[in-house]
């Protein structure tokens, strides 16, 4: 059975992950997923938990950023009868409930510091203390933890701690935005029109040449879960019809308008050596992002894929 089937996609950028995510899921290493919002890491999270050996076992997810401060420790590490007001009976926390299984834990960077020395406690012993107990109890759980922040840049500015983003980082997969894998934009439309078909009973509509066009060019800053925004959106509006340019949200047509009449660059006029400026450009990129490729590629304005062939066009690697 291949667990990664329900990650839609053939770009590169997406086989080279799931090849090493492959190879993860086997063991129990603690897995740091990076990426934008909507990238799917969720959906990544449950590949590599439906490959490993906890594959029939629970999984079971915590978004650091939904409760508040006072009730997340309560939630990952339970609590005793009579440790706060409502207290009422002890209740345990999701690390005891997902003993033998996966803990997910979603937008890891809003995990409040007083909650992070808890955690590191319990991944580097297994440990844990519910609230209001003064014995410690043991579970064997796999956290895979989700950040949609640079955890880097908290650490610099006090807000997450360096010893346990050590502790998370001992795997860590960078998901693509959708902007970086736009070839995989057909392959996704067709897989969300599959399911709307099914979950709405109706026929899906087709998007026309120039329409599509618009869809690869655009900037997608919702990713994936915006992609599938609008597939509902337009499966509904116009079922069965050939969606143009005109039926797409103003949004889509701006950016692309943009993109192909504005530029802020002015032909000298003893004109210039095109490979030689693509080459520099190339370079200046890289520098300035300290050669993350992802990075460089969006500060150049194309796919990741198309920088890593004028990467190889000029000499700068012999292959990804």
């Amino acid at each position: 059975m291949n667990s990664f089937k329900t990650i839609i996609g053939e770009s590169p950028a997406l086989e080279t992950l799931i090849r090493s995510a492959k190879i993860v899921a086997a063991t129990d290493v603690t897995v740091l997923l990076k990426g934008e919002t909507g990238t799917g890491k969720e959906v990544f999270a449950h590949a590599i938990k439906n490959a490993s050996p906890r594959a029939e076992k629970e999984f079971l997810t915590l978004n650091c950023a939904a409760l508040p401060e006072s009730l997340i420790e309560s939630e990952l590490f339970g609590h005793k009868k009579g440790s706060f007001t409502g207290a009422v009976h002890n209740t345990q926390g999701l690390l005891q409930a997902a003993d033998g299984g996966t803990l997910f834990l979603d937008e890891i960077n809003s995990l409040p510091l007083s909650i992070q020395a808890k955690l590191l406690r319990f991944l580097d012993s297994g440990e844990c203390l519910a609230v209001g107990d003064v014995r410690p109890y043991k579970v064997d759980v796999r956290v895979i933890a989700a950040t949609n922040k640079d955890l880097t840049d908290l650490i610099s500015n006090g807000a997450f701690r360096s010893d346990l983003y050590f502790r998370l980082n001992v795997v860590p997969f960078e998901l693509p935005r959708l902007a970086d894998r736009s070839e995989d934009i057909d392959l996704l439309i067709a897989h969300f029109f599959k399911l709307f078909e099914k979950n709405h009973n109706l026929t899906p509509p087709k998007f026309s040449k120039a329409s599509l066009k618009m869809l690869k060019h655009y900037h997608w800053s919702g990713n994936i879960r915006e992609l599938r925004n609008l597939c509902e959106r337009l499966c509904i509006l116009f079922s069965g019809q050939l969606i143009e340019p005109e039926h797409l949200p103003a949004e889509f047509k701006q950016p692309y308008q943009y993109a192909a009449e504005s530029t802020d660059f002015v032909l000298p006029s003893v004109g210039v050596k095109l490979d030689a400026l693509e080459a520099d450009l190339i370079n200046q990129a890289l520098d300035r992002t300290q050669g993350n490729r992802s990075k460089s590629a969006k500060l150049l304005g194309i796919t990741r894929d198309k920088l890593l062939y004028r990467m190889q066009k000029h000499g700068f690697l012999t292959s990804d």
